[in-house]
């Protein structure tokens, strides 16, 4: 029976693929306009050079064939045109003196609004090409474009909000002084593919609202989701503040990060990644590093437990986007009491999500953009298998072209890849638990530190746990899933899960280093601070006040 529902899913997943008649027009693709565009030193420039082609996860449907198309090309940059990229990025800084650096702060922010108004203007054309370039549902993809402009405002009001904190003096024993905070220097942000304008852009915006001057690697995945917005940049900052480059990661990155011209390094992608890039540095300890890494955020479902709310959390917490999220849930401890009912309720819950293209009403899973990525799922699933777990719900872990129907798998050992790998897919694994003891081992032991979820009733029970997994994660979620935001809360993570903070304030915070004017409270160094102040002489020296 097992056999021909798994047969009668992959026809389902083979028919959710359309073919090119039945695409709606009003979501085809169209990058031609932005074929092979690059951003360096304030002009957008078509690249001459070799190219990388983008094929979309949507795959179409030609007779018995299903195959991915190619939707786009972007630049395939070699050293010397991404070092050209990084050289515009230190001109700009120009040591402090650039225009962008000594900008008041103002004026920033006037850029900064106007930029985003110039970005909206694109909003369909980024919409359409991150449901074609990684399968993210319409309803997430203008979600994703929407919560980064909210992202941007929110970050123009937390600066206005500490510039006027700052925009006084201090008198403390005998001397003047006003504190403030400056940037950085030189830039390099690259986000991930799952999120690849928001989680970008949470680094971006205020790194450059601060004053740095920034290159911009994209992710592999993701990459023409930025191309309709590159024109906006060049129209609202001066040249060399904002610089896109492209290629293998491996091929440019390491001389940029040898050249030692980096200053702040933003970088969200796994652990492993980002060691080698801080290491390649020749002066790591120069080196500002905002890092957004690895998790394995478990949840705990404890006996008393409502099963309703912990299915729907965990259901949302482990397939939101395909289960590609790094705050997703990874793994579910279940109590051994409740464990057989919860599982019959999560494999109702899973089953019942309808799967198809980004732009079907209602869809919840669609296509994978990593090329494999349904039989790296598999491998996990198989692994798991061999010590002794089984596929939960009918129809998991079947797979055809770039769709996975996601699998439940239960019991998942400590010898399993599942039980320690993050997975960064659609697979659940769960395990059962006799003591809450088991789950704070796990926790210790991880190498990640991002997140939990617990699930109960009894407030005495989850004051205890609460009190050890906050010296162990960064967050603890309460009959709730894992997940980042609301923005103005901090998002971090301990171990291998981050370093540094990332909130709207917070993130100013990360891209800037506290500076101050000094003098002894004399009257030849007040009349001079006075004059500087009244005549308007200094961006970093003033009391203006920013509505």
């Amino acid at each position: 029976m097992q056999g021909n529902t798994d047969h009668d899913l992959a026809a389902r997943l083979a028919a959710s693929f359309p073919t090119s008649e039945t695409i709606p027009a009003e979501f085809r693709p169209n990058p031609t306009s932005y074929e092979k565009l690059y951003l360096q030193d304030g002009v957008v420039r078509e690249w001459p050079g070799p190219y990388t082609e983008v094929s979309s996860p949507i795959c179409l449907r030609e007779g018995e064939t299903i195959k991915r198309q190619i939707i786009g090309h972007v630049p395939s940059m070699d050293e010397e045109a991404a070092m050209a990229g990084l050289h515009a990025a230190v001109r700009a800084w120009d040591n402090g003196r650039g225009e962008w650096p000594t900008m008041s702060v103002a004026g920033r922010i006037a850029a900064v609004e106007k930029f985003t108004e110039k970005m909206i203007a694109v909003r369909d054309e980024v919409v359409r090409l991150l449901m074609w370039e990684i399968g993210k549902s319409l309803d997430d993809s203008r979600k994703e474009f929407d919560r980064t402009v909210d992202y941007i405002r929110l970050t123009v009001e937390a600066l206005k909000e500490m510039d006027r904190n700052n925009s006084r003096f201090s008198i403390d024993s005998g001397v003047i002084a006003q504190v403030r905070r400056s940037p950085l220097g030189v830039c390099l942000s690259m986000g991930p593919f799952n999120y690849p304008l928001n989680e970008t852009y949470t680094t971006l915006i205020p790194a450059i609202i601060m004053g740095n001057t920034v290159v911009v690697k994209p992710p592999k995945f993701g990459t023409l989701s930025h191309q309709p917005i590159l024109q906006a940049f060049a129209d609202s900052f001066p040249p060399g503040v904002v610089n896109y480059i492209y290629g293998s990661g491996a091929k440019i990155i390491g001389p940029i990060m040898q050249s030692g011209l980096i200053d702040a390094l933003a970088f969200i992608g796994s652990s492993r990644a980002a060691k080698v890039l801080k290491h390649q540095h020749p002066r790591p300890h120069r080196l500002r590093s905002i890092l957004g890494l690895d998790a394995k955020n478990p949840a705990l479902v404890m006996p008393d437990a409502d099963l309703e709310v912990a299915v729907r959390e965990c259901v949302t917490g482990a397939l939101s986007f395909n289960g590609q999220r790094c705050t997703g849930l990874k793994l579910l401890f279940v109590h051994e009491t409740i464990v057989d009912t919860f599982l019959e309720k999560l494999s109702a819950a899973v089953n019942a999500l309808p799967i198809g293209m980004p732009w079907d009403k209602g869809v919840k899973l669609t296509p994978l953009p990593e090329f494999n990525k349904p039989g790296a799922m598999q491998a996990y699933v198989q692994d798991a298998i061999g010590g002794g777990a089984r596929i939960v719900n009918a129809g998991g872990g079947t797979a055809c072209g770039t769709l996975f129907f996601p699998a439940i798998v239960y019991p998942v050992s400590p010898k399993a890849q599942l039980y320690s790998v993050e997975q960064f897919g659609p697979v659940i694994p769960v395990c059962s638990y006799r003591d809450e003891r088991d789950f704070l081992e796990f926790v210790a032991e991880s190498n990640y530190g991002q997140q939990v979820s617990v699930f109960g009733r009894d407030p005495e029970k989850i004051a205890k746990l609460v009190d050890p997994l906050a010296n162990q994660v960064s967050r603890i979620n309460i009959n709730a899933q894992c997940q980042r935001g609301p923005d103005t809360l901090p998002f971090t993570g301990r171990k291998d899960s981050a370093e540094g903070t990332l909130s709207i304030s917070d993130a100013l915070r990360c891209f800037s280093i506290r500076s101050l004017v000094a003098a002894q409270s004399t009257q030849q160094s007040r009349d001079i601070i006075q004059q500087i102040v009244a005549g308007r002489h200094s961006s970093f020296l003033h009391t203006d006040f920013i509505l």
